[in-house]
């Protein structure tokens, strides 16, 4: 599977590549007008609007965003097809307003790199295979990104360190997580995330504090039952991908990116620049059948979205911040 975002439209936006469940789906909608498409899409994925007006509006984007699908097919010239997803009645600046929340800042990293002097480097990971990473999860119309991204890689960590792969609460940091730099759905970072787990002395189960996708108030008796902690963080070496490749080797490591402007692709290869915008998680990395090295990347966008939730970002680019920024800010907890 593949996606795509160009400078008009948004990854996120539309767009699941290859072979999938719903083909028959998409083959049926494919034979049918632009009306009936519509109807078919907005019944599949149970989308409901208030007024005559809203649905007429959400149909032209609709039927946009399925024509440059379609014009993107025909033209034949990237080894990959696109296909409608959820996600095909918003705008771009609709999805990035809703969905990214990254605060880029320069960050004070810490000057410890606990992998510095690792040499044994595997030539690819997967940490699914391995039993450190959740299900896929959907932060919906949120700008939490972040605490996704912190809480896939305290996942990890959980796991390599327990035994014990423990879904864990998005939830309690959006409530909690509020007195500095992270704001709930109004964005945040994974290290300022990664400084409250510390202080709060851990994060609850998902169960436990369920995600709500939405900024509420601190539920302390929930919050004060703790299912995994970490003892602290560190930064990866910035603008390094060798550095960042010894830390994916030995765990889920968390890491931002621009998310707001490329042609996300199977793996994808560009364009796209550096203003970091969203918090993702690195979980593996390897090299394609064609000999293109990957990083292997987990989103918070449900799993309609990419390869199953996920992407393959293309990784020893020449550019020293790695591809759409990849290599500037990564960061992972400590057990």
């Amino acid at each position: 599977m593949a996606l795509t975002l160009q400078n008009k439209l948004s990854i996120a936006l539309l767009l699941v590549v290859g072979l999938c469940a719903s083909q028959a789906w998409s083959r049926s909608l494919s034979a049918a007008s632009m009306n009936e498409r519509h109807e078919m899409w907005m019944a599949k994925y149970g989308r409901v609007y208030k007024d005559t007006a809203e649905k007429e509006r959400r149909f032209n984007t609709f039927k946009e965003n399925v024509e440059y699908i379609e014009s993107f097919n025909r033209a034949g010239i990237k080894p990959y097809k696109l296909d409608v997803n959820e996600f095909a009645d918003l705008t771009n600046e609709e999805f990035q307003e809703s969905r990214n929340g990254y605060r880029f800042k320069p960050l004070v990293t810490s000057s410890s790199f606990k992998y510095e002097n690792v040499t044994a480097v595997p030539s690819n990971m997967d940490w699914r295979t391995k039993g450190a990473v959740t299900p896929i999860k959907d932060q919906g119309q949120c700008g939490c990104c972040w605490a996704f991204s912190a809480v896939a890689a305290m996942e990890g960590i959980t796991k390599l360190s327990t035994g014990k792969l423990i879904s864990l609460s998005e939830q309690e940091l959006v409530d909690c997580d509020t007195s500095g730099e992270d704001q709930g759905c109004n964005g945040g970072l994974m290290d300022d995330a990664f400084e409250f787990i510390i202080k709060n002395k851990g994060l609850t189960t998902e169960s436990n504090y369920p995600y709500d996708a939405t900024d509420g108030s601190c539920k302390k008796a929930k919050s004060g039952s703790h299912a995994a902690q970490i003892s602290g963080y560190e930064d990866v070496p910035a603008n390094n991908e060798a550095a960042l490749m010894k830390a994916v080797a030995n765990q889920p490591v968390s890491v931002a990116i621009d998310a707001g402007g490329s042609d996300f692709h199977g793996v994808f290869t560009g364009e796209c620049g550096t203003d970091l915008d969203h918090g993702v998680t690195a979980v593996g990395y390897g090299t394609s059948d064609d000999g293109t090295q990957y990083w292997l990347v987990k989103n918070s966008w449900g799993s309609s979205w990419g390869e199953n939730g996920y992407i393959r970002m293309q990784r020893d680019i020449d550019a020293k911040e790695g591809l759409c920024g990849i290599a500037m800010q990564p960061s992972y907890p400590t057990a």
